[in-house]
């Protein structure tokens, strides 16, 4: 059974997506080094401002969320995520097809930015139907 249910956040689930979003960081190989509390209060502004999440859950468990942004012309898909066991069964293909139609149906453009670092990562947006766009470069000095 590979049935989601699909919530909107509201600020009481702060706490849940910020623990998530700790795990995204260390799965994507993401260098961020914010400390648990620094990416609770950053995630509860955003909430507060300019991004909704979605938080999708299996059989009553909270199993990963999508953390967006509706710009005028496309939706920024900022963050994705769902748990490590539960990978690789089609929830994470189940819930992009849910907010497409449910949170996204107007938007004809949505961008994701996916680290080079995260292999899987890449594979997964490509299996969902993402392609390249662009390659945003850096150089450290």
């Amino acid at each position: 059974m590979n049935d989601l249910e699909y919530r909107f956040a509201g600020q009481e689930d702060v706490g849940v997506l910020s623990n998530m979003n700790q795990q995204l960081i260390r799965d994507e190989r993401h260098r961020n080094k914010m400390t648990l509390p620094e990416l609770h209060d950053r995630m509860s502004t955003w909430l507060k401002e300019e991004y909704t999440a979605v938080i999708f859950s299996r059989e009553g468990k909270d199993i990963g969320y999508a953390l967006y942004r509706k710009d005028p012309d496309w939706v920024y898909l900022r963050q994705f995520f769902i748990e490590a066991e539960m990978r690789r069964n089609g929830l994470g293909r189940q819930a992009m097809s849910w907010l497409k139609q449910n949170a996204w149906p107007e938007s004809r453009i949505i961008r994701v930015e996916v680290l080079t670092a995260n292999p899987e990562g890449i594979s997964f947006w490509k299996a969902v139907g993402f392609k390249d766009y662009c390659i945003s470069m850096e150089m450290e000095n």
